[in-house]
């Protein structure tokens, strides 16, 4: 699944290609793919020129512009939109050339100038939502998902992830995964930050000191920002909107490692699951919590 640095790399490789154009059309290829429906996504993202390329936790976001010579003030319709993409496991974005056609393509936004901008996805798991810009009804403030997002990890500071951890017995694991403690991490930069910090990833969040708290934060800072400048992991379906496959995967130390040498001490890497998730740790980096 992209994760944030995945994500982050999609929208700033798409920025230069997608912002400032127009959305002419929308092609429809498999009607499940919008929401709330094809027809409201259509009629909200029609017409509108895209004024940036973002992110939010792993949601991609297309701000859009009011269409021109549009009032604002009689139709929230006129007042801009916004387009999330969620990804799920499978989900791409990304710039199709003049004469490219590529399979699993569920819709398509044709911009001015020639410009085609695809959202495929293998497993059909993701989703694009169009919402209308404002705080009113139909914004993306209304949509559960994005409204239960926790902070980002890269904007907040130290104190205020020992306070997001909590007290409770929660494994570490689990609460890094709940995007409504923390938006944007995943299985992968979890088990990355988690080895890096010396900390378990079953470990009881009252089991871990504020010291620890605090290096376990710097290392998800740490890994985050060394992923995105690797432009993120490729290990099946990610691809930035060109295409180009990111390289951090070349740099884990715990993930997918389970059976190898531990890259600091030589013990051999092992698996267990929290929350779900297979969790890859070094038995001897990571101790048992007490």
């Amino acid at each position: 699944m992209p994760e944030l640095p995945e994500v982050e790399t999609i929208a700033r490789t798409l920025a230069p290609d997608a912002v400032g154009r127009d959305i002419q059309r929308v092609e429809v290829l498999d009607p499940s793919a919008l929401h709330p429906d094809p027809a409201t996504f259509q009629a909200l993202a029609t017409g509108r020129r895209i004024e940036s390329v973002g992110r939010r936790a792993k949601l991609l976001l297309l701000t859009l512009a009011p269409r021109d010579g549009a009032s604002t003030e009689d139709n929230a319709e006129d007042s801009g939109a916004i387009l999330a993409v969620h990804l799920r496991m499978t989900g791409r974005v990304f710039v199709l050339a003049p004469g490219m056609e590529t399979d699993r393509t569920r819709a398509v936004l044709h911009l001015s100038g020639g410009m085609r901008l695809a959202f495929a996805d293998l497993r059909r798991f993701g989703s694009m939502h169009a919402f209308t810009a404002g705080q009113g009804a139909g914004s993306i403030g209304t949509w559960p998902f994005y409204a239960n997002l926790g902070p980002e990890p890269l904007s907040m500071n130290a104190a205020e992830f020992r306070n997001r951890l909590g007290l409770g017995r929660t494994r570490i694991k689990a609460l890094l995964l709940d995007q409504s403690v923390i938006a944007g991490i995943g299985n992968i930069y979890a088990d990355e930050a988690l080895f890096r910090a010396g900390v378990r990833p079953d470990t009881p969040a009252n089991h871990i000191p504020p010291k620890k708290r605090d290096a376990l934060f710097a290392a998800i800072q740490a890994v985050l920002t060394q992923a995105i400048a690797e432009n993120g992991s490729s290990i099946r379906d990610y691809r930035d909107a060109h295409g180009d496959a990111g390289a951090f995967q070349n740099h884990f130390r715990a993930y997918g490692r389970e059976g190898k040498a531990c890259l600091a001490c030589g013990e051999i890497m092992r698996v267990m699951r929290v929350a779900g998730r297979t969790s890859t740790f070094c038995p001897q980096c990571q101790p048992a919590p007490r």
